[in-house]
């Protein structure tokens, strides 16, 4: 997705001023979903959480709808529908349920907003379904332009819709850009944590347990992305996302270790220049500036003071002990389907380190086993990326519980 097209919404609202725009937060109950919510609280006479939409917690659904008061409450969980509707519908918010009722809700003519909180595979549908309805994105979900980056990207051309990244990494290199010649790029630079065993020896890394992985040094995040922090997977992820995003040769893309989480990613240029967005590690910030279309608000939230910061330190990530982190290179030099392999392999191989059923050291060689097993397709369609997602997922299950790889 070309950088201009993340460009070209600056006038702050898509209606009439003083009226609120319209938020659709798909993945409220998650992290970055409670969070966009703060960020509604924080400016009511900005953004109105319009429709709330949620996986499986029906309890937390109901606490935000008492609260927000939006017209449409949907949750993907059809079992929790009953359960909704007794709870909202006195309250006149509109419920429904399922996965078609989620990507029905992004086409709203009531939304001028869609936030993508959700995690993983699920939130490429209703994205799409965003796309073609032309709505604004707040793009928090990667996994979206990591599974079908090709073919979202060639949606947005003939689309009204343009992106602002959510992402921490991706909104600092957004705000690196603007007012930059994006062909003096010479380097995007993104900047990863290191994760909880940034220290770790191969010998230690075989005995991780989950709790080990759970506990992030710097972010406060959902249980599968910080594992994907702990693998290094969510980098990989975030230098995909970053080539569709900014229409950036993959070889201009790398990532650099950074464990104080301050500056959340760099530009290079080819003057030699490096500009860098720093921040304290919270996502309140990149939120903000997604839903206000690139629009700096002011904020009572804690400033960072650079006092505090006396040393700030980069180190080259060690590809060896983190192998996760070269599949983004991979992926990107192959094409077609291979993204939407790892991506499917990676999310059945992430919930069964939680599980207990696979080992943290595991999780790569899981992957690289789908890899070998499934035929990328060149130039797929969206049926075919539902369908390579099927079948890796299939496969992943299957060596996971036969232990074959």
């Amino acid at each position: 997705m070309y950088f201009h097209y993340l460009c070209t919404i600056i006038i702050y609202y898509s209606h009439e001023v003083n009226t609120p725009k319209r938020i659709a937060v798909l993945g409220s109950t998650g992290s970055i979903g409670t969070q966009t919510l703060d960020i509604i609280s924080e400016y009511p006479h900005l953004f109105k959480a319009q429709v709330l939409v949620a996986g499986r917690n029906a309890d937390l659904l109901v606490e935000q709808c008492v609260k927000y008061r939006p017209a449409l409450a949907v949750i993907a969980d059809i079992s929790q529908y009953d359960r909704l509707r007794a709870a909202l519908g006195p309250l006149g918010i509109e419920v429904a349920a399922g996965d078609n009722a989620v990507c029905d809700a992004m086409e709203r003519d009531d939304v001028d907003t869609v936030l993508t909180a959700t995690v993983g595979y699920s939130g490429l549908a209703p994205t799409i379904r965003a796309i073609k309805a032309g709505k604004d994105i707040a793009l928090a979900n990667k996994e979206t332009l990591v599974v079908a980056g090709e073919l979202v990207t060639r949606m947005l051309k003939s689309s009204g819709s343009s992106v602002l990244p959510v992402d921490s990494e991706h909104s600092a290199i957004y705000q690196c850009l603007v007012g930059e010649d994006v062909d003096m790029v010479h380097k995007l630079i993104i900047t990863a944590s290191g994760g909880p065993f940034r220290r770790w020896s191969k010998n230690e890394l075989e005995h991780v347990t989950v709790e080990h992985a759970l506990h992030h040094p710097n972010w406060a995040m959902g249980s599968k992305i910080t594992i994907d922090s702990a693998t290094m997977m969510n980098k990989a992820f975030e230098i995909i996302e970053a080539r569709w995003l900014f229409d950036i040769a993959p070889e201009k893309i790398e990532a650099v270790v950074h464990p104080q989480s301050i500056v959340h990613s760099m530009v290079q240029f080819s003057d030699g220049a490096v500009k860098a967005q720093l921040g304290l590690p919270d996502m309140h910030l990149p939120i903000r500036y997604a839903l206000g279309n690139a629009t700096r608000l002011a904020t009572s939230d804690p400033q960072m003071t650079l006092a505090d910061y006396t040393s700030l330190t980069f180190e080259r990530p060690d590809t060896e002990r983190f192998p996760c982190l070269t599949l983004a290179h991979r992926a990107l030099a192959h094409g077609g389907t291979t993204a939407c392999v790892i991506n499917a392999a990676n999310e059945v191989a992430v919930d069964s380190f939680l599980r207990q059923k696979l080992r943290f050291v595991e999780i790569y060689p899981l992957i690289m086993e789908v890899l070998m097993q499934m035929t990328v397709m060149s130039d797929p369609g969206y049926d075919d990326y539902v369908n390579t997602n099927a079948e890796a997922r299939r496969k992943a299950s299957e060596l996971v519980e036969n232990h074959k790889f």
